[in-house]
């Protein structure tokens, strides 16, 4: 299925958005499991910073497979 630009987009911002949260309620759990001293506020701007490369990897990712599509 071809996806436009902004189906692409949406598509990767709820997959992102729900391993957001799935991420933060993880590192809250593991971080003391391993003994790593955190605090709400650093695991979330974790979170944000590898919620922002996903979005991108997943955006990127979609786009060269739509358009391998179109190609074939």
């Amino acid at each position: 299925m071809i996806q436009t630009k902004k189906q692409s987009l949406i598509e990767s911002l709820i997959n992102v958005s729900i391993g957001f949260i799935i991420t933060i309620i993880s590192l809250n759990i593991i971080f003391p499991i391993l003994g790593i001293k955190s605090n709400p506020e650093k695991n979330i701007v974790l979170t944000i910073y590898f919620t922002i490369l996903s979005i991108i990897r997943n955006y990127i990712i979609r786009r060269f497979f739509n358009k391998k599509s179109r190609t074939s």
